[in-house]
């Protein structure tokens, strides 16, 4: 009998995410049966859709109940099978959250070949966040040469994609991040044409600097006062997919200040934008197998790098989870569980 470490959650956090919303603990597991495997995490998965998934407020997917382990995508290495289209030792991506083992059907893995790819991109820029980036702006942001892109969060795994990619489509490309650091790594290493720390006085200055013709595709992870900078510089028929508002994602009631949704509104309706949320698991079917082979021709061909930032230990996913929300990871954040 394998008995697997995990984490809970064990209770829902008001606010930022504490230590205590957490806890690690321990379960026998039983065998696998006919279909399933038991698979041993190898990575882990960080990302900001999580702090949602802790909240029972509504949302696209069911919260975790309070002591069900916390949800999260997965590579993990195959122990036992009881299914002949996985053998053991196989490498697979999976969604085992956060715990060491797992027994988990085997028709919701994808097998991984370590010989095309370290097995953790599975995790970034081939897996969930490469393919919301490339889904999300070639489905809705539409590129066109010539135009210009502007992407919050652009050292992280989805807005470091977004860019690149847009970069391969002929568009100027311009990132915001949270710091110099950030801000030379996406200009020198990603080849963003501009790098904006929207942490400077005048971010907002040079961010209208940076964009003389307007900006016609604003790819939207952020919100808050980054949001609020980009939205006057939009161009008539310009392009914003809605990824993620990790600004707002601790936030305990409404902003203060004026009611500005009148306001947004209008700028919709006289600047003719489109604005479009979107969850990634809804262009799966149409567009991930071409995501898979175009993005693994890119790296290989040197035109999208990435960065991981890696954590060693399950135990200290938690710690480098609520740094993810504060913006102290640099890069994909990959817990190495085994």
């Amino acid at each position: 009998m394998v008995e697997s470490t995990r984490i809970v959650l064990v209770s829902r956090p008001e606010g930022a995410p504490t230590p205590a919303n957490f806890r690690i603990e321990t379960a026998a597991l039983p065998e696998p049966g006919e279909g399933e495997v038991l698979l041993r995490t190898l990575y882990l998965s960080l990302d900001p859709y999580m702090r949602g998934r802790m909240s029972a407020a509504k949302s696209y997917a069911a919260p975790v109940e309070v002591g069900d382990v916390m949800v999260g995508g997965t590579v993990a290495e195959v122990l036992e099978s009881g299914d002949p289209s996985i053998a053991k030792g196989d490498v697979v991506q999976a969604y085992s959250g956060w715990q060491t083992h797992q027994v988990a059907p085997a028709s919701g893995l994808r097998k991984l070949d370590p010989d095309k790819a370290p097995i953790s991109t599975a995790l970034g820029v081939l897996g969930m966040p490469g393919f919301t980036a490339y889904s999300g702006l070639l489905k809705i942001g539409q590129p066109k040469a010539g135009e210009t892109l502007v992407v919050a969060a652009a050292s992280g795994p989805v807005g470091s994609a977004v860019g690149q990619i847009a970069r391969i489509k002929g568009v100027r490309a311009i990132g915001i991040a949270g710091g110099p650091e950030k801000c030379a790594y996406v200009r020198e290493e990603l080849g963003f044409e501009a790098a904006i720390d929207h942490r400077a006085t005048d971010f907002a200055d040079q961010l209208r600097a940076a964009v003389p013709d307007g900006i016609d595709i604003y790819f939207e992870n952020v919100g808050g006062a980054v949001a609020d900078a980009v939205y006057p510089l939009l161009n008539t028929y310009a392009r914003v997919p809605v990824c993620g508002l990790i600004a707002n994602y601790n936030a305990t009631g409404a902003p203060e200040g004026s009611d500005r949704l009148p306001g947004f509104y209008g700028r919709i309706l006289t600047k003719s934008l489109t604005v479009r949320g979107f969850i990634q698991t809804e262009f799966v079917r149409e567009m991930y197998k071409d995501f898979l082979h175009e993005m693994s021709g890119w790296i290989a061909d040197d035109l999208v790098r990435y960065r991981e930032d890696i954590v060693e230990g399950l135990e200290h996913a938690p710690e480098a989870f609520i740094g993810m929300l504060e913006g102290r990871n640099f890069g994909k954040l990959v817990v190495r569980v085994g």
